[in-house]
């Protein structure tokens, strides 16, 4: 298995052009509040603040949540400036995605970090 984020880049850039992602920490938390949220990523350099929040929130309403990539990468993939969390709001992209981000992080729990 390789260690490229090709994949998910390019399909967070094909959930974006389909709008079937909501950004910033205001929209997210409304979405997983509302339940259109059905995956909820987190860039690697957000704030403690807002990794607490949204934690909460996806435990509270029982939506999944990743932590990947930087802010700048997140927002490069969707096309825009740099985000911190986006939420996929299309069962389809949330699962194809969820599939991605769980076997790039495999093997990562063992490391430094206990979860995936």
């Amino acid at each position: 298995m390789t260690k490229d984020p090709t994949n998910i880049y390019q399909l967070l850039g094909m959930a974006a052009r389909a709008r079937k992602i909501a950004t910033g920490e205001d929209l997210v938390v409304q979405a997983v509040r509302s339940g259109d949220a059905h995956l909820v990523i987190l860039s690697g350099d957000a704030s403690k603040n807002t990794i607490k929040k949204l934690t909460n929130k996806c435990n509270t309403y029982n939506v999944e949540k990743h932590v990947f990539g930087s802010r700048e990468e997140l927002g490069h993939a969707i096309g825009k400036e740099a985000r911190v969390v986006l939420a996929l709001t299309d069962k389809g992209f949330a699962k194809k995605l969820s599939e991605l981000l769980n076997e790039f992080n495999r093997g990562w729990a063992n490391d430094e970090n206990e979860s995936t």
